[in-house]
């Protein structure tokens, strides 16, 4: 079943492990022409944990790296999330943010006199 086939909010975790699965097992044997054995190599990761990714039975996220880095396909990952930049921004060479905040409380006018 295809994730475009219904809602992404309806498709879970697991449906989503197996269907990348899939398609790396079919990209593996179409395109590369490889076994398992010689892109588990290529990759530095064992045979079995090469299985568990293509079986979509939950493997870590350095393992789907390291296999897509093996088979040229690095650029999908980066496909996914677009790189955002303002030209403003570019110009100015302004500091990247590290991490969002959460927004406190306004504090009101008699608070800050307080602080002070």
């Amino acid at each position: 079943m295809s994730a475009t086939e219904f809602s992404f909010h309806q498709i879970t975790s697991d449906e989503m492990e197996s269907e990348i699965g899939e398609h790396i097992k079919r990209y593996r044997i179409n395109s590369l022409q490889l076994d398992q054995e010689a892109l588990a190599e290529s990759a530095g990761v064992s045979v079995r944990t090469l299985r568990n990714l293509e079986a979509g039975k939950g493997t870590s996220l350095r393992t789907y790296l390291l296999v897509l880095r093996a088979m040229g396909r690095y650029p999908w990952l980066l496909a996914v999330v677009p790189k955002t930049s303002s030209p403003v921004v570019s110009v100015r060479k302004l500091k990247q943010r590290q991490r969002v905040h959460k927004l406190r409380g306004k504090r009101s006018a008699s608070d800050a006199s307080t602080k002070s």
